[in-house]
């Protein structure tokens, strides 16, 4: 029974497989028409579409074609055009052309029948010039036979009679051209100068090597020197200055080249008395302390000044520097009323000639502002101040001032002219400076030696403290006109070979006598 269920089952499993399988095939057959059919549909529409696209190409071509033909077309027209204008201008320049070639034919004809003439008168000329030229002979013989000498003689004769009423003539007018010039620049520079002192009154102090500190009593003298000298050595060091301690009564001496550090020294010295505390620790604290006060006070004097001049835009470091001329003197002057003082004559005169007055002042106020430096710094005053300002930046109207005021380069304008006169002014104001005896008696020595150094002079004597030099020449040697050359080329050996303030009048003096006795 078990075996048929079995048999029955495998029979039945058997028909339902077959049966699947029917089924499936059925369903494959059925996908495969449908494909089919979409498949026929996807090529009839690629079909369609390719035509579509192949008749609007064709459309496109033939429009693109028919662009081109009408643009060769334009193109091939506008080369026509152009073609024709050339052969114009071509023409017309084979035309002008051809009308220049016939008016330099017509002028060639015309310079042969000149160069014809020009022979024919030159022919003419050269016959009359060996006539002129035999007469000329004539005339010779018998002027030699009349005045007994021979033609170079004559020639010599008058060469040199001509040469010297030629060089008496020129040196008249030489001199007269120089004293009418002479006359009006001096009558209109002293206009000009005195206009500009009278607007100003600037008080000079003078500045020494050493500041007098006052004392409370002579007791005060023990502690500053302090236990075996440790609070004067304590000074000096930070100080940089000199204390001399002797016998003056209540005060103290300062002594140092450096008149920053002297006022450094002077200031604390008088908070350190007054506070009556004197050790190094505090010395070291009140220097400090005064030295900021120092550098504080000289910015604001330069600033004063600076804003009294109306002068604007100046570097920070300059005014720094040239706050340092505060305690800078030169001569016993001092360099910050010296510079103001320069400044201020500077812009007078430049408003008097109708120039740039704040550039003036600029210029005359910066003029000497390296000397700020010289006690820091290697170089002169002139190279130290150009160096500077040229860093930050000042125009070259101020560079060309501080160099041209002591001839190491031309003056390029007008206003610097201004500020080397208003340099030689302040400097020789008298009062202004001091010079040393010794200095003093070498220029005058230098003075004379330069006038005595030219021929025919007699002597000379140098007066009113060096500011006039009087020669005294030969008479049998320099004329009256070659005084005024011997007194220009000794005023150009001075500007040349001497160093001072101001000017320097020279006076050339030539007399002649006539000594007879009666016996």
């Amino acid at each position: 029974m078990e075996i048929l269920w079995i048999v029955a089952a495998a029979v039945a499993v058997g028909a339902g497989f077959a049966v699947g399988r029917m089924a499936e095939r059925r369903a494959m057959r059925r996908r495969r028409a449908t494909a089919e059919e979409e498949a026929e549909r996807i090529l009839a529409s690629a079909r369609q579409d390719a035509e579509t696209v192949r008749k609007s190409g064709l459309l496109s071509g033939k429009e693109e074609a028919f662009r081109a033909k009408e643009e060769w077309e334009r193109e091939e027209a506008r080369r026509r055009e152009e073609v024709e204008r050339a052969e114009r201008r071509i023409e017309e320049r084979e035309e002008a052309l051809d009308r220049k070639f016939h008016l330099l034919d017509e002028k060639r004809e015309a310079q042969d029948e000149r160069a014809e003439a020009l022979a024919a008168r030159e022919g003419a000329l050269d016959q009359r010039a060996e006539e002129t030229e035999d007469r000329r002979r004539e005339v010779t013989k018998k002027l030699e036979a009349l005045a007994g000498m021979n033609e170079d003689e004559a020639r010599k004769v008058l060469l040199r009679t001509f040469e010297e009423e030629v060089r008496a003539e020129a040196a008249n007018h030489v001199r007269q051209v120089r004293e009418e010039a002479r006359r009006d620049a001096e009558r209109e520079a002293k206009k000009i100068v005195a206009l500009s002192i009278q607007r100003i009154a600037a008080e000079q102090t003078a500045e020494t090597t050493v500041s007098v500190v006052s004392l409370p009593s002579d007791d005060m003298k023990g502690r500053i020197i302090g236990r075996e000298g440790r609070n004067i050595r304590a000074f000096e060091q930070l100080t940089g200055i000199d204390v001399i301690v002797d016998d003056t009564p209540e005060a103290v001496v300062l002594s140092g080249f450096d008149p920053v550090r002297r006022e450094v020294a002077r200031i604390s010295l008088e908070k350190l008395v007054a506070d009556g505390r004197i050790h190094p620790g505090r010395i070291e604290e009140v220097v400090e302390k005064s030295r900021r006060d120092v550098d504080e006070k000289m910015r604001e004097s330069a600033e004063e000044i600076l804003y009294e001049l109306g002068i604007h835009g100046v570097h920070p470091e300059i005014v720094r520097v040239l706050g340092r001329l505060k305690f800078r003197s030169s001569y016993g002057q001092n360099q910050l009323q010296h510079a103001k003082e320069v400044a201020l004559l500077a812009g007078n005169m430049a408003a008097e000639m109708g120039l740039d007055v704040s550039m003036a002042k600029r210029m005359g106020i910066l003029h000497d502002v390296g000397k700020g430096l010289t006690h820091e710094q290697e170089g002169t005053h002139v190279e130290l101040g150009w160096n500077l300002c040229k860093k930050h930046g000042e125009s070259p109207y101020v560079l060309n001032a501080i160099r041209a005021h002591h001839d190491e380069e031309p003056h390029h304008y007008a206003e610097t002219f201004l500020v080397s006169a208003a340099d030689a002014i302040s400097g020789s104001r008298p009062g202004a400076r001091r010079e040393t005896f010794e200095s003093y008696v070498k220029r005058l020595e230098k003075l004379e030696e330069i006038a005595t150094s030219f021929p025919g002079v007699e002597r000379c004597f140098a007066v009113q403290a060096g500011r006039e030099l009087r020669v005294m020449v030969t008479p049998d040697k320099i004329s009256d006109e070659e005084m005024a050359r011997l007194g220009e080329e000794t005023a150009r050996r001075i500007e040349d070979e001497l160093q001072y303030p101001g000017q320097i009048k020279v006076v050339v003096v030539r007399e002649t006598r006539s000594v007879n006795f009666a016996r």
